[in-house]
């Protein structure tokens, strides 16, 4: 059974690089998407897993769908929080939502900032740059579909313990 809803934010920073601008300093459209990535695999060693963890045990999670939706562009040497949650979970789907953000020189919300989870409830800071989410599947090295609880019960039970603490 697919639980649907929303868990608390996780964040990762990280500042535009000259590659992934085009010659007017705004950043090129599918650089967002590598952001989300970052933002899961971040929100996943935050919450004390690696992807090289659950690769070792044999488990992939590639992407099934893919929603975005562009506000504002970001632009080169601009400091970038992306704010990744989950939104739907189950022994065999995850699905994850994105809000890219420009910050500014706020010291709470600086690239050095301390602060790595934020609650549904709190409203989140900087400019909203894009919005997304991604929908994927557990699967093996054969790209068999996995149940998670079933294959990596540790997982499982950190990915429900994270769901659950945006219930509360």
């Amino acid at each position: 059974m697919q639980k649907e809803g929303n868990s608390n934010w996780y964040t990762a920073c990280l500042r535009v690089r000259y590659q992934e601008s085009d010659q007017m300093g705004v950043v090129y459209h599918a650089n967002y998407l590598n952001w989300f990535e970052i933002g899961r695999t971040e929100m996943i060693r935050q919450m004390g897993y690696t992807y090289r963890k659950m690769e070792e045990q044999g488990l992939l999670l590639p992407v099934t769908g893919l929603d975005v939706k562009y506000h504002k562009p970001a632009r080169y040497d601009d400091e970038i929080m992306v704010f990744t949650r989950i939104t739907a979970f189950s022994g065999l789907r995850l699905s994850y939502e994105y809000d890219i953000r420009r910050m500014f020189e706020a010291p709470e919300v600086s690239l050095g900032m301390e602060k790595q989870l934020w609650t549904q409830d709190e409203s989140l800071p900087g400019e909203r740059l894009v919005t997304g989410s991604t929908q994927h599947v557990w699967v093996n090295a054969d790209w068999k579909p996995v149940r998670l609880d079933k294959t990596a019960s540790e997982l499982y039970d950190i990915l429900e313990k994270v769901w659950l603490s945006g219930k509360e």
